[in-house]
């Protein structure tokens, strides 16, 4: 965001000459819009940015891919993990198809990973359930169950989304609970 004047940027806390007239350096700061308009100065707001998450170099209307793409070379044949093999001294493919993930499937990645950090200091609760046969308590069973649901529900609202847009409402959505 800048002051322009005659479409040049003017720096803050920095004289400038208009008409040949010198402005103070805490001219922007201290005078009122009217002043501004009256010889001219504006205000331009920078541009909106996309959410580099979701959209390829900021820009709307360039939006990631949503599903998981298998990528093929220049003329459609399918591409194959490759690995170093020491005795050709080579990289060989493997069996393996060559997948660029899509949004989905990152972000249903990034919803496991979140509930399964929410429930790793719990863990050892299920882990003395199982080894001694104490209870858990009321109280962490259904913290469990709540972070649980929140992960099925997340994951189920994600694979449904057909664009990138519903796909940012659904991740804005989250309502992980605490213990």
């Amino acid at each position: 965001m800048a002051y322009k004047l005659d479409g040049k940027t003017l720096i803050m806390d920095r004289s400038f000459i208009h008409n040949e007239i010198q402005y103070p350096r805490n001219w922007l700061q201290l005078s009122t819009q009217e002043e501004k308009d009256a010889i001219g100065v504006t205000w331009e707001a920078d541009p909106v940015r996309a959410d580099d998450r979701y959209y390829w170099n900021g820009e709307i209307d360039n939006p990631k891919a949503l599903e998981d793409v298998e990528e093929v070379d220049e003329n459609g044949n399918p591409l194959y993990v490759q690995v170093y093999n020491p005795e050709t001294e080579a990289m060989e493919d493997t069996d393996e198809r060559l997948v660029t993930k899509g949004l989905k499937s990152t972000k249903i990645a990034e919803v496991k990973h979140a509930a399964n950090t929410l429930l790793a200091p719990t863990d050892w609760y299920v882990i003395r359930l199982m080894e001694s046969e104490v209870v858990m308590p009321s109280k962490v069973v259904d913290f469990r169950a709540e972070v649980k649901a929140e992960c099925d529900r997340l994951e189920t609202a994600i694979a449904a989304c057909t664009d990138v847009e519903g796909l940012i409402d659904v991740m804005q959505g989250a309502s992980w609970t605490t213990l």
